[in-house]
């Protein structure tokens, strides 16, 4: 049992030794490198910001299809699941059978739900400027 555990012991040291060596080596060589002037053209530069203004410019029909799918399912009729209306009936049916805490759980959901409407109708006019600003860029947002 002893030969294991100072096998085991030196094993870690000699990992723990290498990583050390590595990373100051490694901090050596980037050190050494210092990075290029950048060589890009200025229409590259103009839609390539960092902020991910290209991606999101690319994924903006579908986030807006999936914004108005979500708002037509919180506004949506008594039978569609999902829906204010639907949440707001399980809510009297619970309050009717007299099932307080039930009650009470749904009433605290159907809360939450309603708050989201406003949230997302503004992240539709959002993303609506945004679409805008993405042709007027030319980043194929339709």
């Amino acid at each position: 049992m002893p030969t294991r555990i100072r096998t085991r012991n030196i094993a870690v040291a000699s990992v723990a030794a290498g990583t050390a060596l590595l990373g100051i080596a490694g901090t050596a060589v980037a050190a050494d490198n210092t990075p290029a002037a950048p060589s890009t053209s200025s229409a590259a530069a103009k839609t390539h910001t960092g902020d991910g203004a290209r991606a999101l410019c690319k994924r903006a029909p579908k986030i807006e299809k999936r914004l108005h799918r979500a708002l037509a399912r919180l506004q949506g009729k008594v039978t569609v699941r999902g829906s204010i209306a639907r949440l707001e009936k399980r809510v009297e049916k619970a309050k009717a059978a007299g099932h307080t805490e039930i009650a009470t759980f749904l009433n605290h959901k159907l809360d939450h739900r309603k708050s989201l409407v406003p949230t997302l109708q503004q992240r539709e006019k959002d993303l609506a400027k945004v679409a805008t600003w993405c042709r007027t860029q030319n980043n194929t947002a339709s």
